[in-house]
């Protein structure tokens, strides 16, 4: 028999008990990454999480014979079905045992919410905002989830089927082969670029350990940036200062300066930036949603012998969108990363058909690794 039980926001154990549940039924597993509990407790906070100002969310737990077998999240985005004209309801945080009628349970609570609402189409997985891990994946099962993506087996595809769920849109991933050596064409456009449109690379390394204040304004340019350059992307919603400040303190959490790069006009206003961070799935494993203290000594070696890096975000303003500028960004990041000795670079999940951003990886053979989906159902 199955049951679903609705958790309350302000619901803490119950709440622990829904982000556990991904832990557990991926013990073991060599390739997912669980959720850190302190990202999904602020995820889900109303308090935290400013998205809540224009979303409203439920969550729901599946239960078989009295033990928990299944999960899921409802966002009633309405800032974003306001921006793209859309009527729709979001889900997340979707995982459940190898079990269909555990599926249709979960999705009938969502389908009931979505008729009360009057809304015509339930998408996802997609949370938030673009910030958050959004798709399922379907292609790519023996790779490793970075810090930005949640795995999911491969039985998750044949269950939005049979539940009659179709593609809305696909994200891929690829890795490259991080070079020896920094190819000196790519050095000399970089520079050219900076002195035709006088540019200057600000020294974020060491605004980091002399002057938080001032890098704290420059990362609240960047993410100004990000919000103009993402603005027509699916799924996004304009961020205000308070979500903004979040994503900057995530972001220190696992800063490396090489992995870094912001660019500035003679007006010191951002033009382009771009942010890597090195690879801390195994920390994430062994933690289990915790740093301390398993996941500590792990983290550390992530931090400090990079193996893999991850590219969490590149953007550029509309004034210089067709200059090249982003080349200056990947040029010096990948300097650092050379500088580390780091063997490959993923990118992050990119929209099939944002072609702009895949020209950026033309030049260093990526590898297509990994396709996640965005799914439609239509309300019933």
């Amino acid at each position: 028999m199955i049951e679903v039980k609705e958790i309350s926001l302000a619901d803490k154990r119950g709440k622990k008990k829904f982000f556990k549940f991904l832990i557990d039924l991926y013990r073991g597993n060599k390739y997912a990454a669980p959720n850190f509990y302190f990202d999904e407790f602020a995820e889900f906070d109303p308090a935290v999480n400013d998205a809540f100002r224009f979303a409203d969310c439920r969550m729901f737990l599946a239960y078989k014979n009295g033990k928990i077998a299944g999960r899921i999240a409802g966002i009633w985005h309405r800032g974003a079905n306001e921006k793209f004209g859309k009527n729709e309801l979001r889900f997340t945080r979707f995982d459940m045992i190898d079990d269909f009628e555990v599926t249709k349970a979960l999705f009938a609570k969502l389908q009931e919410w979505a008729k009360q609402l009057g809304l015509t189409e339930i998408i996802g997985p997609i949370s938030f905002s673009d910030l958050n891990e959004e798709g399922m994946l379907v292609d790519g099962f023996d790779k490793d989830a970075s810090y930005i993506e949640l795995y999911n087996y491969p039985y998750y595809i044949k269950h939005m089927e049979m539940l009659g769920a179709y593609k809305v849109v696909d994200w891929t991933s690829y890795q490259m082969k991080v070079p020896d050596e920094l190819d000196p064409r790519a050095k000399r456009i970089a520079e050219m670029l900076i002195k035709k449109y006088n540019f200057k690379i600000v020294d974020m390394p060491y605004l980091f350990k002399h002057d938080r204040k001032k890098f704290d304004e420059y990362g609240m340019k960047c993410l100004d940036v990000l919000d103009e350059a993402f603005a027509p992307l699916f799924g996004t919603s304009p961020l205000n200062d308070k979500q903004k400040a979040r994503e900057l303190a995530s972001i220190k959490q696992v800063y490396v300066p090489e992995l870094a790069c912001v660019v500035v006009d003679e007006n010191d206003d951002v033009v382009v930036y771009g942010f890597m961070m090195p690879r801390i799935s195994e920390a994430m494993r062994k933690g289990k949603g915790h740093i301390f203290p398993f996941g500590f000594i792990p983290f550390v070696k992530a931090m400090t012998h990079i193996e893999r890096a991850d590219m969490m975000s590149v953007g550029v303003t509309g004034k210089y969108a067709n200059t090249g500028a982003v080349s200056i960004v990947i040029n010096h990041c990948l300097e650092g990363l050379i500088r580390l000795g780091v063997k490959y670079l993923e990118t992050g999940p990119e929209l099939e058909e944002n072609h702009h951003i895949q020209q950026l990886w033309k030049s260093y053979d990526p590898e297509f690794i990994k396709r996640r989906r965005c799914w439609g159902l239509k309300v019933e």
